[in-house]
């Protein structure tokens, strides 16, 4: 059956009845909005757009994953903010030929990639569309201050936790037809965010920190800039796929959902965080080794 043959509202009981609502949702779908509680009174809030053919594609991904994904990078953003997820608002949009079952596995692929942070959705809305369109908002809830981007000063370390480059390694293998190593095309499918070590970073004294989406050095600059520090990186202690430009895509590889943040010198990091490198004074920019790097990066705007 197709999502034409379902109808709107059909489609709509259906996706609901898939997804269960977790603690902190206290009325679900089924009015004009949802109610989310907000324990300590202020709400993080994050929107994102997935695009078939720029985000993901129907021939590399089953739709579980897709769903995985559209998840996972909304809720590192509200999670490198130092909150709590709570929430997904879904958007979708698809042509009217597309299958239920697809859909069903999407569904699940958002239930379960938000039970893994202690969320939920908690509604969202469906429209025709000419190819499938995802608007993921999230929302959490913050229990402290927020972790921002601006906090960084001289004398902190910078560390990651998750991978880097894996998901750039998978689409490069993809592009060229291939499906191995499985461990690097399915981080490509479906990122792995650390969320629970994320969490603990504030209570382990995190002055700064982000989602690693985009690049480690674009988004580290993005920590140098609105800090006005200088951040070194040492090449050495970058954690990199096992392929052999891993480096340079550990450096300019997104889509992993790794979190980068920077801790006060003195501080002891469990092992879940690797010390790659530290804040000085000096120009707002991020150096490899002594080296301005080409950041590389995703950019949805660039021209070349």
């Amino acid at each position: 059956m197709s999502i034409g043959e379902l109808g709107e509202f059909g489609l709509i009981a259906r996706i609901t009845g898939r997804l269960g609502q977790g603690p902190e949702v206290e009325l679900g779908p089924g009015d004009d909005a949802a109610v989310v509680r907000a324990p300590g009174g202020r709400v993080v809030a994050t929107t994102d757009l997935l695009v078939e053919g720029r985000h993901f594609r129907r021939d590399w991904s089953p739709p579980y994953d897709i769903g995985r994904k559209a998840a996972a990078q909304n809720l590192a953003d509200v999670v490198a903010m130092g909150a709590r997820p709570t929430a997904l608002l879904i958007g979708f949009g698809a042509p009217p030929d597309t299958a239920v079952d697809w859909v069903d596995a999407l569904c699940d692929g958002l239930r379960d990639e938000c039970a893994q942070a202690g969320a939920s959705v908690a509604g969202g809305d469906v429209v025709r569309a000419e190819t499938v369109v995802l608007g993921v908002t999230a929302l959490g809830a913050l229990d402290g201050p927020a972790l921002t981007r601006s906090g960084a000063r001289p004398g902190d370390v910078v560390a990651v936790a998750g991978r880097l480059g894996y998901a750039a390694a998978g689409v490069e293998l993809l592009s060229e037809g291939r499906r191995e190593p499985a461990d690097l095309v399915d981080a490509h499918r479906r990122p792995r965010p650390p969320y629970a070590t994320a969490l603990g970073a504030r209570e382990l004294g995190a002055t700064a920190m982000l989602d690693v989406s985009d690049g480690l050095v674009q988004d580290l600059g993005h920590i140098a800039e609105a800090s006005g520090v200088r951040i070194e990186i040492d090449a050495a202690a970058v954690p990199v796929p096992p392929v052999p430009d891993g480096l340079r895509l550990a450096l300019t590889g997104g889509d992993d959902h790794a979190f980068a943040a920077t801790f006060p010198k003195r501080l002891p990091l469990p092992a879940e965080w690797r010390t790659i490198g530290r804040v000085v004074e000096g120009a707002a920019e991020v150096v490899v080794d002594g080296r301005t790097y080409d950041a590389g990066g995703w950019d949805h705007f660039r021209l070349t």
